[in-house]
């Protein structure tokens, strides 16, 4: 499987921004559909967003949609995630991850390989 490494992650205060960073390589930016994942402490993993090989977009939620920006670079292979005002509960390992070619998928199922994750905690 390709491999996805992610970068990007810190401590933050809630109100701050990061961006992370999904280095892959060009076949699977290029090709695939990819996301950004998350797993929280507790919590079930899930697809914060999503964009296809053509670059449409999906986010997962009101919770995240006009904060969170999926994009990627097809000449660097690399995908981001900017993630503004941030929040206490965005707190998560996140992940990048392809998927195959298709409409943005939210679906946790649908991502077969991911990478090792990259921790985001934002504290209050």
């Amino acid at each position: 499987q390709a491999q996805l490494v992610e970068s990007g992650g810190g401590s933050v205060h809630a109100g701050d921004s990061l961006r992370l960073s999904c280095a892959a390589p060009p076949r699977t930016v290029m090709w695939y559909t990819m996301g950004w994942l998350r797993q929280a402490p507790g919590k079930e993993r899930e697809v914060v967003a999503a964009i296809s090989r053509i670059g449409t977009r999906a986010y997962n939620g009101d919770s995240v949609k006009g904060r969170f920006t999926i994009s990627k670079d097809d000449r660097k292979s690399t995908v981001y995630l900017q993630m503004n005002s941030l929040k206490p509960e965005d707190t998560a390992l996140y992940y990048c991850a392809a998927a195959q070619p298709g409409s943005p998928s939210l679906e946790v199922a649908s991502y077969t390989n991911r990478g090792q994750g990259t921790q985001v905690t934002v504290s209050s």
